[in-house]
């Protein structure tokens, strides 16, 4: 990114959310003419940029992500995605058979980069994922990918259980999941004993 494109992406972020610059840099918790025109050249007239930290700081404020700040300068829209934690999703009521979301108790939040897909966001729980995915992530779900040996995927237990996992060998008869964390052993289960599994495409951090 460009010096310009910075300040337009904190101009935009901050408009977004009903904010004048000021306001943004005041609820970032910086002097509020952190963001003002006037801080933006030196007085020799050097390009004079934000630091990464209040950039955070300022993301922070209105609960952003730096994908969503890229999407503001570049143009592009993003998009509203359903979105439920992984403890909550094992409970009966949010999915359909095929995996696709269901009923109500939703969130919704944006991701930056999403066309038509057939998608849905989860936030992850525990640590049997770490250090791919840790507490608190997002990953984004497509229930009609087409899955291979080695893909992250969400997996749906015939007991309720959301699970995380990478996809391990496959059979006829058997699936193995298999967690990034090797404190947590490989799992192995009858197919009829899944409902569903879908690919994960990608995770905010």
């Amino acid at each position: 990114m460009r010096h310009t494109d910075m300040w337009k992406g904190l101009d935009l972020l901050a408009d977004r959310h009903g904010l004048s610059a000021s306001a943004l840099a005041r609820a970032a918790g910086l002097d509020p003419t952190s963001f003002n025109k006037s801080k933006r050249q030196s007085r020799d007239g050097k390009p004079r940029w934000p630091s990464t930290e209040s950039v955070s700081r300022a993301l922070a404020a209105v609960g952003a992500t730096f994908e969503e700040f890229a999407d503001l300068v570049e143009g592009r829209p993003g998009r509203s995605v359903p979105l439920i934690g992984l403890a909550q999703a094992g409970n009966d009521g949010f999915f359909d058979d095929g995996g696709f979301p269901a009923g109500e108790g939703w969130e919704s939040i944006r991701f930056p980069g999403l066309e038509d897909e057939a998608v849905y966001a989860l936030e992850i729980t525990g640590n049997s994922m770490e250090p791919v995915y840790r507490e608190g992530d997002r990953v984004i779900v497509a229930p009609g990918a087409q899955l291979r040996r080695g893909d992250r995927i969400i997996a749906k237990t015939r007991d309720g259980e959301i699970l995380a996992k990478t996809l391990g060998r496959t059979t006829d008869e058997s699936i193995e999941l298999i967690s990034a964390n090797p404190d947590y052993p490989a799992r192995k289960f009858n197919r009829e004993d899944l409902r569903w599994m879908a690919r994960i495409l990608w995770a905010s951090q």
